[in-house]
């Protein structure tokens, strides 16, 4: 009789161990599947973010003649937020706020319309006023709050600077550690907002073809959302520790069959 009963200990905890061990499918956790035929039927794409509403811009104007090009830059602040050079303290350049109509308010040249244009259209535009008063000037133009967000089943959620003007959704991932083996791959979500108007799309990133998605490329602040899966959602109520625990207990009740036979 316990010899029966010993037995049908180690079956169960066979049972329990094969279940918690069984293999999750390729299709669900594999990046990229079929990307050699993705890559063949892709579109040349070259992604130019455009300036929009709320962007800090860091605009700066240059010349042979320095002291011509002077009334077209702002002020440096130091470290504590007092104009001027002198202080011994290290100088930093003003940002230009994108106002909620798109505009910026530019030394000499007064209000201008920038929302909408790519970084390059605002150098050129800003070339041709400026050289109406010197000559050859040379802009350089950086949008210094570009950042996105990536949240939920990720290694390391958190809001991103980024430094350039080019960050794909796959980066940004990578920046946040990557997904952690309970988000869906097949359902992210990118929310983003455009001229004041929030919208949002989902990507699946294990098919290829999320290449040629208005997704895969990001734009400044866009906030990525990793959705749980549906065993991390079914679990969320309970102690990620239980397969652990499980296991402790089936080693017990095979040291007890063992005993008993």
């Amino acid at each position: 009789m316990m010899h029966r009963s010993g037995s049908s200990l180690a079956f169960i905890a066979m049972a329990v161990i094969l279940m918690l061990s069984s293999c999750v499918s390729r299709k669900k956790v594999a990046y990229f599947q079929n990307i050699d035929q993705a890559m063949a039927a892709a579109k040349q794409v070259n992604y130019t973010p455009q300036i929009q509403a709320n962007d800090m811009l860091q605009i700066t104007v240059s010349s042979y003649d320095l002291k011509a090009v002077q009334p077209f830059n702002l002020p440096l602040v130091n470290s504590q937020g007092i104009t001027g050079m002198g202080g011994g303290m290290q100088n930093q350049l003003q940002a230009y706020l994108v106002d909620s109509d798109g505009n910026i308010q530019f030394p000499v040249l007064g209000e201008l319309k920038v929302a909408g244009m790519t970084r390059q259209e605002l150098i050129k535009d800003l070339e041709n006023r400026i050289g109406e008063y010197v000559v050859d000037p040379i802009i350089n133009i950086r949008i210094v709050n570009y950042k996105v967000s990536v949240i939920g089943e990720v290694t390391r959620p958190g809001t991103y600077n980024i430094q350039d003007e080019r960050i794909t959704l796959p980066e940004a991932l990578a920046m946040a550690g990557d997904m952690t083996i309970y988000g869906r791959r097949d359902n992210v979500m990118v929310i983003r907002e455009q001229n004041g108007i929030k919208s949002y799309g989902s990507v699946d990133l294990t098919k290829a073809d999320l290449i040629d998605s208005p997704f895969y490329y990001l734009q400044q602040n866009d906030v990525i959302y990793i959705e749980p899966n549906k065993a991390q959602t079914q679990a969320a109520a309970y102690n990620r520790n239980i397969p652990l625990f499980v296991s402790v207990a089936s080693i017990i009740l095979s040291v007890i069959v063992v005993i008993t036979n």
